[in-house]
Formats: C-alpha cells, sequence, structure tokens
C-alpha cells in the first residue's frame, strides 16, 4: 500500500457529482444524445472517485454494466453521481447513476441510467497496488455493497465458464 494511504475510507468520503449540458454535436443518427458521449463521462467521473478512494492513479478494468432507460435530448442537463460500492486488495466497483432534467424548465429529474465499473489501482510501474477498503455508512451504502458482490461472484463465474468451455473437447 502506499505510504499515507489509509487502511479504510468512509463510502461518503469520495464520492462525486457532475453534472454536464448536452449540445448538439453529441447526437447520434436519432437525434437524441449518443450513449458513447454518456459512457465517456461515466467512465470519466467513475476513474476520478477510483482515484480519489485508492489515493492515486486507476484504470478501467471493465463496465460490468450499463442499463439505458431513456434517451438523453439535446440540451438536457445530464447528473453523473458516482461512488465506490465495493472495494477487493487492488480493485474496486463504482456504481454511477445517471438523471436528466431540461436547462431551460424545472422539472423532476428523469432516471436516465445505471453503470458498474471496476477499476484497479495501479502504481507508477502500471503494477496493481492495494487499495483502502471502503466502509459502507448507511443502509443504501450496505445494499450497495451487497449488490456489488453479486455482481463481482457473477463475473468471476461467468470468467470460469467460459474458460471451461474453451477447455472442453467438441
Amino acid at each position: 500500500m502506499m505510504t499515507g494511504t489509509p487502511a479504510s475510507r468512509a463510502t461518503s468520503a469520495t464520492r462525486l457529482s457532475v453534472s454536464h449540458i448536452t449540445a448538439q454535436n453529441e447526437t447520434n443518427l436519432l437525434g437524441t444524445v449518443h450513449g458513447g458521449v454518456v459512457m465517456t463521462l461515466v467512465d470519466s467521473v467513475a476513474g476520478v472517485v477510483a482515484a480519489r478512494h485508492s489515493g492515486g492513479p486507476a484504470v478501467t478494468a471493465s463496465m460490468d454494466e450499463m442499463v439505458f432507460l431513456v434517451p438523453v435530448r439535446v440540451g438536457d442537463v445530464v447528473h453523473f453521481n458516482a461512488q465506490v460500492n465495493w472495494t477487493g486488495r487492488s480493485s474496486m466497483e463504482i456504481g454511477v447513476r445517471i438523471t436528466a432534467d431540461r436547462w431551460d424548465s424545472v422539472g423532476p429529474q428523469v432516471h436516465v441510467a445505471t453503470a458498474y465499473l471496476v477499476f484497479v489501482a495501479v502504481d507508477e510501474e502500471g503494477k496493481p497496488r492495494e487499495v483502502p477498503q471502503v466502509v459502507p455508512e448507511t443502509d443504501e451504502d450496505r445494499r450497495r455493497l451487497r449488490e456489488a458482490e453479486i455482481r463481482r461472484s457473477h463475473r468471476l463465474a461467468r470468467r470460469q465458464a467460459i474458460i471451461a468451455s474453451r477447455e472442453a473437447p467438441e
């Protein structure tokens, strides 16, 4: 572990909220904001949370899941709320909730998407390094931790099943 990095860190310590006003140049052929634009912003916000939590550089290992619920329109103000849900030895799951509202009116925010990314903390040579363990503070944090553990077990089981299928005789 890096010198000065604590053994654990509270969930609230590295939460991040970022807002982005969408523009015409971010649209797809349907005239709504391209999913790749949203994914790029998700990865950037999650990367900051991972770096802050781990106390240094962290790289995207996987985007475990991203579910789009409604399209984002040009002019929407998109809000990205991210936090560490789970930590391993050198890896972290970052959850990002994406909501949107119109730039020119007052109304309720709409849940646009949810994403779960896995980051690995790395040292100066690009080798994995230990991260502080996340300490959930609320019932919501504890629920997110439990669900992150389920996603991790599914990732590991899927990886093992794929390896086994490649080794199986035809």
